[in-house]
């Protein structure tokens, strides 16, 4: 487990939008390290509850220790278990619901869990340690028509046929094990570097087919439509286009069903103040809804 500060992002925004009141039910589906939830239990007055949910073990024990408090409960699930999740403890309508789709940098600086570029650790992006699927399937099992669509499709990876058609051929000689030879394979292929490593939008796909993040990020709003209560807000803080054209459509197409009121015509994105102090924030960008 690794020690790290943790940084709401657009936490001011947030807050403005959920408008945590005092005995109001509100679920931070992607607790995380807890910061957010940190603050929202702020408003929520003696009889409020919070519903933490985390599909890694590991965050969830971080943010124990930073919310102790009887008002809070937390659960170990993926965005597809919410409403089992809720119902289970009785709770069939909610005044809040908040997704920060981001990962966790723990897991990103947390080597041994195989999610950054720079480990030399076996390749593995599980957020659920429990699971069997890991990178490391996906890299050296998939066939090469396989990997190509997923890194065109979740990496948006323009080079996507080369970068396939070099792993085959590199894992034909010897298993691809680490994160660094894996990134090593992509920086080869691309020969420069810019701002952004060249491996990053390669990991991202893999992250994404590893936890199945899109469909899972469709479950979790479909559920959050069913457990919010009339004026219930939606909160979702995406990272990169694929997360937020999901978000989009969804805000507006149930808005043209009139389930639904857009908060945000357009994504709010972080001040300049916010990404000088927090630069992991910089691609953040969140929509928001109200049930109606």
């Amino acid at each position: 487990m690794v020690d790290i500060v943790h940084i709401p992002v657009l936490l001011k925004e947030v807050l403005e939008i959920l408008d945590p009141k005092p005995g109001g039910v509100y679920v931070d589906a992607t607790i995380g390290l807890g910061g957010h939830s940190e603050n929202i239990v702020k408003f929520i007055g003696s009889g409020g509850r919070l519903i933490g949910i985390d599909r890694d073990d590991e965050s969830l024990k971080m943010a124990e220790k930073r919310l102790s408090d009887r008002r809070v409960r937390l659960k170990m699930g993926k965005f597809s278990d919410i409403e089992s999740l809720l119902n289970s403890d009785g709770i069939h309508e909610v005044d809040g619901i908040l997704f920060d789709l981001g990962v966790s940098m723990a897991q990103f600086k947390d080597y041994e869990r195989g999610f950054s570029f720079f480990s030399d650790k076996r390749l593995d992006m599980r957020m659920d340690k429990k699971q069997t699927l890991s990178a490391w399937n996906v890299v050296n099992r998939y066939p090469e028509k396989e990997i190509e669509r997923i890194l065109r499709e979740f990496g948006e990876e323009w080079l996507s046929r080369k970068i396939s058609r070099e792993v085959i051929r590199r894992r034909s000689e010897k298993t691809i094990d680490t994160c660094a030879e894996l990134s090593a394979i992509v920086e080869g292929i691309y020969r420069r570097r810019g701002a952004l490593h060249p491996a990053t939008k390669t990991f991202q796909a893999l992250r994404i087919e590893v936890n199945k993040e899109l469909n899972e990020l469709r479950s979790g709003l479909d559920a959050s439509l069913r457990l919010l209560k009339k004026g219930g807000r939606l909160c979702v803080i995406s990272y990169h286009s694929l997360e937020d054209r999901i978000v989009k459509h969804f805000i507006a197409d149930n808005s043209k069903k009139g389930l639904c009121r857009v908060i945000t015509k357009k994504p709010i994105t972080p001040s300049p103040e916010e990404i000088r102090s927090n630069p992991s924030s910089r691609s953040a960008k969140l929509r928001a809804a109200e049930r109606i």
